[in-house]
């Protein structure tokens, strides 16, 4: 299967919302839910020029199949947080995720001269946690209620991979 990563579109938007609004899929999504098309048109509206995030589309032999980019790109300190959503249920465990964030972290490293990729997960979100540790992510610490999402306080770690341990994983 061929992996691709692909600047995110306006056409991309009613994928997205079928997506995220797949109960297979929001487990773990902090998104005001149902997602609409015409909230998600606005938020594209405002953000597809901005230079301090990346939104992509995941696509697998040509085929839109899930979200994946860089939120607070901050050239500065040289460091941005990472994200991903596999939408295409069928796909997931095949390996996609793990191709998606490989090309990501290539992208953050080598092309924006990032020295450090960030991101949140929650503590139950074992799949995910699989996935990041895979790609070499390290899990740094956890942050104790730190969301309020469906009723309840939820616990994320925090996972970090800096650019020479991401130099070392390509050697």
């Amino acid at each position: 299967m061929q992996i691709e990563i692909r600047k995110f579109e306006a056409a991309d938007i009613p994928k997205k919302v079928e997506w995220i609004n797949n109960p297979e899929n929001n487990q773990f999504l902090h998104y005001d839910l149902p997602l609409e098309v015409e909230k998600t048109q606005v938020w594209f509206s405002r953000v597809q020029d901005r230079t301090d995030r990346y939104d992509g589309v995941i696509l697998a032999d040509g085929v839109p199949c899930g979200t994946i980019g860089l939120l607070n790109i901050d050239m500065r300190n040289r460091k941005a947080e990472y994200y991903i959503a596999m939408g295409e249920t069928s796909l997931k465990g095949k390996g996609v995720s793990t191709e998606a964030t490989r090309q990501m972290l290539r992208y953050a490293f080598e092309e924006l001269g990032l020295n450090r990729v960030y991101l949140y997960t929650e503590t139950e979100n074992i799949p995910a946690q699989r996935l990041f540790e895979k790609t070499g992510f390290v899990r740094e610490g956890q942050i104790r209620e730190d969301l309020f999402s469906r009723g309840r306080f939820v616990d994320r770690f925090v996972y970090g991979i800096c650019r020479d341990d991401y130099v070392k994983a390509q050697a």
